[in-house]
């Protein structure tokens, strides 16, 4: 698998597509502080890792509204063929302030708007909306 990350947004539009109540991926470390940035934001009701054998797995367990999945996009940003940089002041807005983007920085993986608090920038992994 060349984008692990590319992975678990398909993993979590294939549940939402099929009305899943969770969507399940191989735990990582980066997947988990995403994971941890989606339960933050409100985008996810919550996660855990599962262990079964050698192998973790991540359980993230989806949010509805009226039916409709919280999570309307999710993709990918950077990717390994293309990776995208951005300092601190230049972070995009995804929707006007409405959607978030998943940044990676040197403090931790983090919502647009905290890293342009701490003056941070670094990788756009993916935008959520």
């Amino acid at each position: 698998m060349s984008d692990p990350i590319a992975d678990m947004i398909c993993c979590v539009k294939n549940a939402q597509a099929i009305g899943r109540p969770e969507a399940s991926v191989r735990a990582s470390k980066l997947k988990e502080a995403i994971a941890k940035v989606l339960k933050a934001e409100g985008y996810i009701s919550g996660y855990c890792i599962k262990e079964e054998g050698v192998r973790k797995n991540l359980i993230l367990s989806l949010k509805y509204h009226h039916g409709k999945p919280v999570i309307q996009e999710m993709y990918k940003i950077s990717k390994p063929g293309l990776r995208i940089y951005k300092k601190g002041g230049d972070l995009p807005k995804v929707m006007g302030g409405l959607g978030i983007a998943i940044v990676s920085t040197s403090k931790g993986v983090m919502a647009d708007h905290s890293a342009r608090a701490l003056g941070e920038g670094g990788e756009i992994l993916c935008y959520v909306s």
